[in-house]
């Protein structure tokens, strides 16, 4: 069949006099029909196009705030941020950071080259003015690197529980170039304190890993850890906080306070985050590249300090790539990323989302409402005109809703195993709205045929979900599964691919075209819809149209 959109003026003519018939009928809002009705074949249409690609440019506020003004495609993909820190560390993919050469290896040299260059220099003024110079430096991935943990062990998912075995061990490698810039400072003279959110009972095991790795300028008495609550480890009277919980900026910047009522200056203030730095009490502060994590505070009452503030603007290829090039500060950081996903789906911080109000349930809602009157009349007219249409759906976020086992079960690392329990347990919601859309293209005349990334062994239970949230149109003949490779589930004669593992877009592409072969049953694609690009590109379909999800990615 043809995969160029029918624009022929009488094609044109029966769509709009169709447009009025079916609105009465199916119930379509035609509020948009005049612009709709032109058929469009939209960004992205047709084999080959440079429009199905992902964003690269984002506004991102570090709260998380963003997810409710920018819509899927402006929010950063997470699979992407995760390849692009990856890049950034030289992580080859394992979660374990190259130790010699990447290129945060390499913008710490030249942060701290600048730096160092001027230690003597801050040293003798500092001195000339009567002064005695200190230095604060924060612990974790500041001194100690903290990647390994964060990303091989933890995958992202900070547990304190484990977090505090790798504390006791001691497992922490320094974090690049810290050792010398530290030592050299206190060679100078410098007085080098530690200042960290461990807890005292991690004291003893954080200066024993200071030690380990080649810090010499480190003691106890110098060495400021928080205090547990318990038996003698309580808050102390330098610190005075709003509320019973202290801010990580008031136990900070009280503690800088403190250290310069002991009669230190403090010239030089050092750490990852924004809030080892903010509040004052230090003559300079020194942030070090981190997007692995983010621990935000409010600054102290009426002190404000723009400058000690996270980046909102980023530039970020989809596979990674930008990790080489855009420096630590210039990545989307990973947690403000999750924080934008939770509140672009209405999830209150539980990694459920919400299934009745939600700027992603709101956004879907849009696009559905666009898509309607022009696929109604599409279907309808094309049924009449015996071209036997149909509209291609694929499954996971785009029928069946997957963000409750991608966030509270899998915490954005996918498991296949898991996956699969979901699956033929048949958990899934269907996707807010496309339950709707596609009756109205089944009732307008159209075949509804599925073609998802799911396999052959999972096709009954996938059919069993459709059915069970309210999809009336697949049959096991119009739904395609991938081949296993086991048994009678082997690779189609009609799919060919460069190498013996398909990719996605061959998978789909010729199975799009299969489709529309007289083999496959003759069928004129007149919509293929996905929430992946790699579901859209190459072709064999009139029109395609890409529902936004950020929470994976697949190329």
């Amino acid at each position: 069949m043809s995969t160029t959109p029918p624009t022929s003026s009488r094609f044109r003519r029966a769509l709009l006099g169709a447009a009025g018939a079916l609105a009465l009928v199916l119930g379509v809002g035609l509020a948009d029909a005049p612009a709709a009705l032109a058929w469009d074949p939209g960004p992205g249409s047709g084999h080959g196009s440079t429009a199905l690609a992902p964003r690269t440019s984002f506004e991102m506020a570090p709260d998380g705030s963003s997810g409710a003004t920018q819509g899927g495609e402006g929010i950063p993909n997470i699979d992407s941020v995760k390849k692009t820190i990856a890049t950034y560390y030289g992580d080859p993919g394992t979660g374990i950071a190259n130790k010699t050469a990447s290129p945060y290896i390499s913008e710490l040299d030249g942060i701290l080259a600048k730096q160092e260059a001027q230690l003597q220099a801050g040293y003798d003024r500092a001195v000339k003015h009567g002064q005695k110079p200190a230095i604060v430096l924060d612990t974790d991935d500041t001194t100690l690197w903290t990647y390994d943990m964060e990303v091989a062990d933890m995958h992202f998912t900070f547990n304190p529980a484990e977090q505090n075995v790798w504390v006791q061990d001691q497992r922490f490698p320094a974090t690049p170039g810290m050792v010398d810039f530290a030592n050299r400072a206190a060679a100078i003279g410098y007085t080098v304190f530690g200042l960290t959110g461990r807890n005292d009972d991690q004291k003893a095991a954080t200066l024993g890993n200071l030690a380990k790795v080649g810090y010499t300028a480190f003691t106890a008495d110098r060495f400021y850890t928080k205090w547990t609550g318990k038996g003698a480890s309580q808050q102390p009277s330098y610190v005075t906080c709003a509320a019973a919980s202290c801010t990580t900026v008031e136990y900070k910047a009280l503690t800088r306070k403190h250290i310069q009522d002991l009669g230190y200056t403090i010239t030089l203030n050092v750490g990852d985050q924004w809030s080892d730095l903010q509040g004052g009490y230090a003559q300079e502060a020194l942030k070090l590249p981190n997007p692995t994590y983010y621990l935000p505070s409010p600054d102290l009452p009426g002190v404000t300090e723009p400058k000690l503030a996270p980046r909102t603007h980023f530039t970020m290829a989809p596979d990674g790539s930008s990790g080489a090039t855009q420096g630590g500060e210039g990545i989307p950081n990973i947690d403000s990323v999750k924080k934008t996903i939770a509140t672009y789906y209405g999830d209150p911080g539980t990694g459920i989302a919400n299934k009745t109000a939600s700027p992603y349930i709101s956004e879907l809602r849009g696009i559905v409402q666009r898509q309607l009157p022009v696929l109604a009349a599409t279907c309808f007219v094309e049924k009449k005109l015996h071209k036997n249409p149909a509209i291609v759906l694929d499954t996971d976020d785009t029928t069946l809703w997957t963000y409750d086992m991608e966030v509270a079960d899998m915490h954005f690392t996918f498991d296949p195993v898991e996956q699969n329990v979901w699956v033929q347990e048949q958990r899934f919601p269907a996707t807010p709205h496309m339950t709707t859309l596609a009756a109205v293209a089944q009732k307008a005349g159209c075949t509804l045929i599925g073609l998802t990334g799911r396999n052959d062994d999972q096709k009954a239970a996938t059919l069993g979900n459709l059915a069970k949230v309210g999809y009336t149109g697949f049959t096991a003949q119009n739904f395609y599964t991938k081949w296993t490779g086991v048994g009678a589930s082997q690779q189609p004669s009609y799919i060919t691919c460069a190498t013996p593992k398909c990719t996605t877009i061959e998978y789909k592409s010729q199975t799009r075209a299969h489709i529309e072969s007289p083999a496959g049953g003759r069928y004129d694609i007149v919509a293929n819809y996905g929430d992946q690009f790699s579901d859209l590109i190459g072709g064999h379909a009139d029109r395609t149209v890409k529902l936004p999800n950020p929470t994976y990615y697949l190329p």
